[in-house]
Parts: structure tokens; C-alpha cells; sequence
């Protein structure tokens, strides 16, 4: 008669069976498709690694944390959305502070119209508009019968007419634990659904601007108005696009010419918000782009084997490839000159998201951080 098998052994057998089908055939949420990823620039050139963003002054926010995006309002106040929900006001050096408005939901973005209202990108409700008294409209949460789902950045035109990012069409935080969360689902998956949509307060139309964005992030317009540029956070890169543009899918443009143009290509960093910065002394117009992460070679190596994406969410969470913490925000021109490149490699002022620069200072934003950074400009 055969030996039977030990039963430890048995046991073993059974768990390493268990665990490779866990492994082959768990479901995950994403479904990813392969891109070409071109080999990261690491930090040289241009973005020769420093410490230009170490050391950053503090501005206390109380409990809060996470100023995600800051503006400087028509009353002269300082504006920051934060990961509560709310939205803080404070005098510039941050005294005085208060809460101005909860929107019940996480704004990522904000802007002023003419008439001093706050237009915001709500991450649950879509694009609102809030009253200097703190008066809440949703303006639009569909295009057409699909939902906005990661309503993220916002820019008004002097023609009245608000420009958004809707991040992801496939993953909605509220859906999957917040921003951060359904971000990283929707760069490993690498669908391309982002698009850029333009509201026009005065006939309540809403339209595509452009589409097929890897997580369509800040936005900001040229100094003319005539383009907007998009932080492609999951290509690592910003695009100059024609704000009259209609439907157009960036995936089937050369990125070099035409309504697109890619004016920072293969960055070494995720980039996040886009806001207008102060012009040159030469009268150039300048804009700033925060780099929330650096990139990670392991995501990169895993552009062309969706298989390895799938296999990632499978691991527990703490195994997942998110890059460490880094400070990297960039000065540019329109068309792309790199003018100041500040870093802090210590990741002391973590995912930093973007700049409000004003005559004299530099704030600095960020996903998690529990107060708001600054420095004298350089």
C-alpha cells in the first residue's frame, strides 16, 4: 500500500494551492492595459537634485491637514481646501484663520469668478460655485447621462466660461477610499479616460474639450486664454491644448503640433496642480507644476506587462509600489523652459502639489502635509 503523506505536509500542499490561486485568479479592480513608458530623466539637467524646497516656513492650520490647493481670493485672503472637506480663510501670514465653507465632499481645486465667487471642484459633487457668504449651487455633476466622477482642478476664463478636470472616468474616490486611492488604481490601470470639460455659465452647457488623459490633472490657461495646459499625472507630463478644441482624443495627436502640444515631456515626478505664476522680468509668462511623487523604475518597468499590474493589487497594501516622499515643485515658461527647479529630497513637506506665488513668498501645497509650507522667493 502507498505511504500517505504527513499531514503537515498535506497542509502545506493545500495552503501554497490556495495561495497561487489567490495569486492567478483573485478579481481586482482595474483592468490594464500596456503603454510605453519612456526611460525616466532622473534627477539632472534641469532637475539636478537639491535641497531649494528644504526648510519650508510654517503656516499653522490647526487640526487640518492636506492644503491640496491654496489661492489668494479677491478679498485679499488666503483660500485652502483641505482633506476634511473644508475650505480654510486666513489673512497671508495665516492669521485669522477660520473655516469659510464645508462642501460635503474633498474640493482638489478652486478658482474666482468675476463676481468673487468661489468656483470649486468637488471630488464628490462636481463643479460648484460658492458665494463670498458661503452659499453652495452645484453648476454640474453629468456631461450628458455620465457622471463627473473625480472632478479635480478648475480655472475660470475672463469670458466667465470654467474650465475643469475630471481625473478619471473609471474610478471615483468616494468609491474607493478617496483621491489618493482611486488615483493610484486609476495610473496603474493606464485606460486613459481623464478629460478636460468647459462649463458656460451663461447657457448652462457643459462640453468635452479633450479626452484620453492618464489621470487628468491641474489645469491652468495661457496667458492669451487660447490653451490650456494639463497635467498628465500618469504619463508624467503637461500638454498645451486648444482651449477650442472639441472631443478630441490626445491619444491620436503627435503631441508636437496642431491643437496639442506636449510642453514638458517625460518629467521625473508625477505632476499634480498647474497654476499661473508670476511673469519674468522680460514679460514672459511663467506657470508653476507641483510633482506630488517621484517616479517609482518598478511601475515603470511594469508599463508594457499589464499581468504585473494585476499581480500588484493582489499584495497587501504596504507592498504596493508607491513611490517615498519628495518635495519637487518647477517653475516653466509657455513653452516649457524650465525657469527654477526646487526640491527637497528628504520629503519632509510631503506630496507637494503645487505653488502660489505671489509677489514675495512661495506657498506651497500638498496632499498630507498638517500645515502649509512657504518660503521667501528665491
Amino acid at each position: 500500500m502507498p505511504t500517505s503523506l504527513p499531514r503537515w505536509l498535506v497542509v502545506l500542499l493545500a495552503l501554497l494551492t490556495a495561495l497561487l490561486l489567490y495569486f492567478a485568479f483573485w478579481p481586482v479592480p482595474i483592468r490594464p492595459l500596456a503603454w510605453e513608458s519612456q526611460a525616466s530623466p532622473g534627477y539632472a539637467g534641469a532637475h539636478a537634485a537639491n535641497t531649494r524646497l528644504a526648510n519650508l516656513q510654517k503656516i499653522n492650520i490647526g487640526q487640518e491637514s492636506g492644503p491640496e490647493h491654496i489661492a489668494m481670493g479677491k478679498d485679499g485672503k488666503l483660500y485652502a481646501a483641505v482633506s476634511s472637506g473644508a475650505i480654510l480663510r486666513m489673512n497671508p501670514d495665516g492669521s485669522e484663520l477660520s473655516t469659510f465653507v464645508k462642501t460635503d465632499g474633498r474640493v482638489l481645486g478652486f478658482d474666482f469668478d468675476a463676481q468673487g465667487n468661489m468656483i470649486a471642484a468637488n471630488e464628490v459633487r462636481g463643479l460648484l460655485s460658492v458665494t463670498p457668504a458661503g452659499e453652495v449651487t452645484v453648476l454640474a455633476d453629468k456631461v450628458g447621462d455620465q457622471p463627473i466622477r473625480f472632478a479635480d482642478a478648475v480655472v475660470v476664463a475672463k469670458s466667465g466660461k470654467i474650465y475643469m478636470s475630471d481625473a478619471s472616468t473609471r474610478f471615483a474616490p468616494k468609491d474607493w477610499g478617496g483621491s489618493f486611492e482611486a488615483s493610484v488604481l486609476d495610473i496603474l490601470e493606464q485606460s486613459a479616460t481623464g478629460r478636460i470639460l468647459e462649463f458656460d455659465p451663461a447657457t448652462k452647457a457643459i462640453r468635452i474639450v479633450a479626452k484620453g488623459l492618464s489621470f487628468a490633472n491641474g489645469i491652468a490657461l495661457s496667458a492669451n486664454e487660447r490653451q490650456i495646459f494639463v497635467a498628465e499625472t500618469g504619463r508624467y507630463r503637461v500638454w498645451r491644448i486648444d482651449v477650442n478644441a472639441s472631443d478630441l482624443d490626445v491619444r491620436q495627436t503627435s503631441g508636437m503640433s496642431g491643437a496639442t502640444h506636449i510642453v514638458l515631456p517625460n518629467l521625473p515626478g508625477y505632476p499634480d496642480n498647474l497654476m499661473r505664476g508670476l511673469p519674468t522680468k522680460d514679460g514672459k509668462p511663467t506657470l508653476w507644476v507641483g510633482l506630488a511623487k517621484p517616479r517609482s523604475a518598478l511601475v515603470d518597468k511594469m508599463a508594457g506587462k499589464p499581468w504585473m499590474r494585476t499581480l500588484t493589487l493582489r499584495l497587501p497594501r504596504f507592498l504596493w509600489p508607491i513611490p517615498p516622499k519628495y518635495g519637487h515643485v518647477i517653475s516653466f515658461t509657455e513653452d516649457g523652459t524650465i525657469l527654477a527647479d526646487l526640491q527637497d529630497p528628504s520629503g519632509t513637506y510631503p506630496e507637494t502639489t503645487g505653488v502660489l506665488e505671489t509677489t514675495d513668498k512661495l506657498y506651497v501645497q500638498s496632499l498630507h502635509a498638517g500645515h502649509i509650507g512657504w518660503m521667501k522667493k528665491p
